[in-house]
């Protein structure tokens, strides 16, 4: 092999829109609505990417003095992304209604014969971005239940994690990195700027039965569960490393390759945990099971919990197998001691 082979003429590898035609034959109900719907995401993620890029040289950062749904303070690069999300989901005709953290109710978007409804967190983590620190988007897919050619329901939405059709995120952070899952394995993107494209960087991602990295917010130790605080005094007795942004996508990501487990437990000001259901826990349960994970409640598996609302909160145990096991272990003799007493 030549220097001009080794170095100047390398394979920039499988783009995402040619991993996904590659696929489409995997996909349930293949008739490749779910395919472009999968592009639609990246699109805005592209275009999110970019505004993201601009903040400290532009008026993006910062709050903008309205609260969303919960209550939490609304963020420039909230709505901004929520914006972009909108319409490109919306112009590409195959979603009929979307579930956003910045909205109350149901997005019509219009396109009633389209087959599939999503929920998204479009940019999850963004008052980090005044501080340069990664954030995300999450997305969840499902194929709705209401008849083609009528409006959406409520009940397209609260179908349970396990109907998911698809699920993914996008890490803005050192780099842009789109991993999703159709429910046949997990798969990760990076994206190329200056080819505007997303290649395949993790194939087949499976994350490590066992880990050494505990994430969760400290600052609410004192009001943890009695099995969580005991599992991190386990933690810091094996001198695992604590690894907390504060930021559920980079979080989660990093746990997802290295092996980890993420906590955002209940508390006595979120006595159901903290974390949305819909368009937070499921996605990302659903991409954890994929890849050979777990992810509970902390009562059971996250998959199975019910959900009644669409901005319905949840407690949150996910990561390797072998730990978040620990943590159900302790969970349950914790329990037999109470019950025993």
């Amino acid at each position: 092999m030549t220097f001009l082979d080794e170095t100047i003429a390398l394979p920039v590898g499988v783009t995402l829109d040619r991993f996904i035609k590659r696929n489409q034959d995997a996909f349930p109900f293949a008739t490749g609505e779910l395919s472009q719907l999968l592009r639609d995401i990246a699109i805005a993620a592209k275009i999110v990417n970019r505004e993201i890029n601009k903040a400290g040289l532009v008026d993006v950062t910062g709050a903008i003095g309205t609260s969303n749904v919960q209550g939490e303070m609304q963020q420039k690069l909230d709505m901004i992304a929520h914006i972009r999300f909108m319409r490109a989901l919306r112009n590409g005709g195959e979603v009929a209604g979307i579930v956003s953290e910045e909205e109350e109710n149901i997005v019509m978007t219009g396109n009633d014969d389209a087959r599939y409804v999503v929920a998204i967190d479009p940019l999850d983590g963004s008052s980090n971005i005044d501080v340069n620190v990664s954030i995300g988007t999450i997305f969840s897919i499902y194929r709705r239940l209401s008849p083609v050619g009528t409006k959406v329901t409520l009940d397209d939405f609260l179908q349970g994690g396990d109907a998911q059709v698809a699920a993914g995120y996008v890490l803005y952070g050192s780099s842009t990195v789109l991993v999703y899952t159709t429910g046949h394995g997990v798969n990760g993107f990076t994206y190329e700027s200056s080819l505007g494209e997303f290649f395949l960087s993790y194939p087949t991602i499976k994350i490590p039965e066992d880990g050494s990295i505990y994430s969760i917010n400290d600052g609410n130790a004192l009001d943890f569960p009695e099995p969580i605080s005991d599992y991190l005094d386990t933690c810091r007795t094996r001198r695992y490393s604590s690894r907390y942004i504060g930021s559920l996508v980079g979080d989660f990501h990093r746990n997802l390759l290295k092996g980890g487990i993420y906590f955002y437990p209940p508390t006595a000001k979120t006595p159901n945990g903290k974390l949305r259901l819909l368009y937070e826990c499921y996605p990302l349960a659903f991409i954890i099971e994929q890849a050979g994970g777990l992810a509970t409640d902390g009562k059971q598996r996250l998959m199975e919990v019910k959900i009644k609302n669409l901005h319905q909160r949840s407690a949150l145990c996910i990561g390797s197998t072998n730990m978040v096991k620990e943590v159900e272990k302790i969970t349950l003799q914790k329990e037999e001691m109470l019950a025993a007493k």
